[in-house]
């Protein structure tokens, strides 16, 4: 949980990623410390986890974008992780229940180069399947700001 300050913080850090410690105290109302401590504490819990750019792979020349399910063998998830972790174009890596075991985000730098990306993932013996999808549009991208709006709600109450 956090607390109404805390979820100021967060929301004028969503909207100006850029902003200084002493430029969010002064917006805050809060002593530079405060905003400081605030800041590191949101930090090691791992509220926040990060502050660096982000990056459109798109824009760097990966305009293609598709999740795959992968049904591994029992007993070989490390071996995979490792590997996934290995093929750059693989954005994330969830672990998941239902139909397959691991959903993968991945890239490519087009329909063709999809499939070399797809046969890089596969050729590794720990898995047994992949189903593929191809994102066509992406309407509602990645957001945590309606989640912080929302905590900041409940933190009012």
């Amino acid at each position: 949980m956090i607390d109404a300050l805390d979820a100021r913080l967060l929301l004028l850090l969503a909207r100006e990623p850029r902003i200084g410690v002493l430029a969010l105290s002064r917006r805050l109302g809060v002593a530079r410390g405060t905003a400081q401590a605030r800041l590191d504490r949101l930090r090691a819990r791992g509220v926040i986890r990060g502050f660096g750019p982000e990056v459109d792979p798109a824009a760097l020349g990966y305009p293609v974008t598709a999740f795959a399910t992968l049904e591994i063998r029992q007993g070989r998830g490390e071996q995979v992780r490792a590997h996934l972790a290995r093929v750059p174009e693989v954005l994330e890596l969830h672990t998941i229940t239902g139909q397959g075991d691991m959903l993968c985000r991945l890239v490519a730098r087009s329909n063709a180069d999809l499939q070399r990306v797809i046969d890089q993932v596969v050729g590794f013996e720990g898995i047994v399947r992949a189903s593929t999808a191809i994102v066509m549009e992406n309407p509602v991208p990645l957001r945590v700001l309606p989640l912080i709006e929302q905590a900041a709600h409940a933190a009012r109450d």
